[in-house]
């Protein structure tokens, strides 16, 4: 069994990894948002609608699939993947405002 110390030491490693994940995360998110600003200027640029519900719903079963394989809940990525398209929506309709 561990001594508190160990279970210290442990969860402070653990909790090292997640914040590394999460600056990973930020940083891949960033790298996204870049390129869906880019879509969003191209789709203005062409007058075409900021969304394309066609590609979100093989996006969203995309990644339900991606989740499964990597067991991660389903209807988790789907709502984190709904959340980021609505802020690439907005970004497109921002883009197109403009």
């Amino acid at each position: 069994m561990s001594t508190s110390s160990e279970a210290m030491a442990q969860l402070k490693e653990f909790r090292r990894s997640i914040d590394n994940f999460d600056a990973a995360l930020i940083h891949i998110l960033a790298e996204r948002f870049r390129v869906t600003k880019a879509v969003g200027a191209l789709k203005a640029s062409a007058d075409l609608p900021p969304s394309d519900p066609n590609r979100e719903a093989e996006q969203v079963a995309r990644l339900r699939d991606l989740a499964k394989s990597a067991d991660l809940d389903p209807d988790f990525a789907e709502k984190f993947l709904e959340f980021v398209i609505r802020e690439v929506i907005q970004h497109h309709k921002q883009a197109a405002s403009k």
